[in-house]
């Protein structure tokens, strides 16, 4: 009688007869279930184990552990439909578009990044606009940070997770912005320099960013604008040169010049970026020769280090490489390497007789010994091979000659001998 109570409860829950249970659920109950019994913790699933269990008291404790069991998880689908377990599963977020630029209390006016000149202590307001192309809603994070030059010659912001010191402090900015699809959210901030900043340049940068999951890395997404701040004063367009290093490499081959290699780091020693050129000239008992190379931009403090390398030099004896490097003027825009065309600041434009003679360049001579070794070689073998052949010449020269003084002895003895 037991045994038969038992196989009705069961026939009753469905233990044993899964396929048919699948069958007769709904579609979309079958999709809620399959989400729900796969996040199911330790207990719901070790629940199932005793069905198999030989005494009939396991049986009925394993048939109650079940029931409560789908009577939670049919509770936890009616707490949650089917879209909002799909919603649940599907967690990655759309894909957003977004772009951010200066703009102005009306809107964004078209400028591609912000350029102030300020006194310490000065406190001014701008505007940036987020603006984002997707379909979806968006929730951005604002960070300012310091801005630096790449090896490339680019201009980029520091991550997050490395502290601003110097420009990047100056700049307050909310720290979240939500923007509807579509549309376009205008974030005013504030630059304050601080009271004692030193004069000259203070690059910083602000971006919109967005943190996404890419399997167990988390990527943080940025996009922005550089924002070019110079603290008032006396400004210095300075270049200088260390680690001069000239090297000539030789050509084995005598009837070949060698090429003269020159490495050097340059190093921007003034107070604002400056954009230079440098020249290096080779000069030889045979003449002189020049290459150019041009800097790009550098911020002050930046330093680069440039290969050089003059080829066709004839070097004997006496070599002298001169290093120039001339900043660019104050008026002339420059090209930074990603092709955006950068203009001299206001100020710039108006630079004083007293500014002009803090455009300061530098000069480094180096003074090379070299022993034309290949070209030795060749004038000791052609010299060698004179003298071998002078040495054939005379020894041939003395054979003729004994030849002939034979000749004569052997002549005059004919003419003595009576016949």
């Amino acid at each position: 009688m037991k045994r038969l109570l038992l196989a009705v409860v069961v026939a009753a829950l469905g233990i044993g007869a899964e396929p048919t249970a699948a069958t007769a659920a709904p579609a979309s109950l079958t999709r809620a279930v399959e989400p729900a019994v796969a996040a199911a913790p330790a207990p719901y699933a070790w629940a199932a184990e005793p069905v198999t269990a030989a005494t009939p008291a396991t049986r009925a404790r394993a048939v109650a552990a079940v029931a409560a069991s789908r009577a939670r998880a049919v509770a936890s689908v009616a707490a949650f439909p089917a879209w909002r377990v799909e919603s649940t599963v599907a967690a990655a977020p759309a894909s957003l578009t977004w772009t951010v630029q200066p703009a102005t209390a009306a809107g964004p006016d078209g400028r591609r990044w912000i350029e102030r000149t300020l006194d310490p202590g000065q406190q001014v307001t701008e505007y940036l606009a987020v603006r984002n192309f997707s379909d979806v809603a968006g929730t951005f994070a604002l960070k300012a940070a310091d801005g630096y030059l790449t090896e490339n010659g680019r201009f980029n912001m520091l991550p997050s997770s490395t502290p601003s010191k110097d420009g990047g402090t100056w700049i307050k900015v909310p720290a979240k912005i939500s923007v509807a699809a579509k549309a376009t959210a205008l974030v005013p901030f504030t630059i304050t320099v601080p009271q004692g900043a030193a004069p000259g340049d203070h690059p910083a940068g602000i971006a919109a960013t967005v943190l996404s999951n890419s399997g167990t890395v988390q990527v943080e997404s940025r996009v922005g604008f550089r924002v070019l701040l110079r603290a008032s004063g006396a400004v210095r367009r300075e270049l200088s040169a260390t680690s001069v290093s000239v090297h000539y490499k030789r050509s084995w081959n005598p009837l070949r010049p060698g090429r003269m290699e020159i490495s050097y780091t340059t190093i921007n020693s003034g107070n604002i970026q400056v954009d230079g050129q440098a020249r290096v000239k080779v000069s030889t008992p045979f003449g002189s020769t020049a290459t150019e190379t041009n800097l790009g931009p550098m911020l002050p403090g930046n330093t680069r280090t440039i290969q050089a390398e003059i080829t066709k030099v004839w070097a004997v004896g006496r070599v002298r490489t001169t290093l120039s490097l001339v900043p660019a003027t104050a008026a002339a825009a420059t090209t930074t390497a990603d092709g955006a065309a950068t203009a001299a600041s206001a100020d710039a434009a108006n630079t004083t007789a007293a500014d002009a003679t803090a455009l300061a360049g530098a000069a480094a001579t180096v003074t090379t010994w070299v022993m034309p070794w290949p070209q030795l070689l060749l004038l000791g073998a052609a010299i060698g091979l004179l003298l071998l052949l002078r040495r054939v010449i005379r020894q041939r020269r003395a054979r003729l000659h004994r030849l002939l003084e034979q000749a004569r002895l052997e002549g005059r003895r004919s003419a003595t001998d009576p016949a």
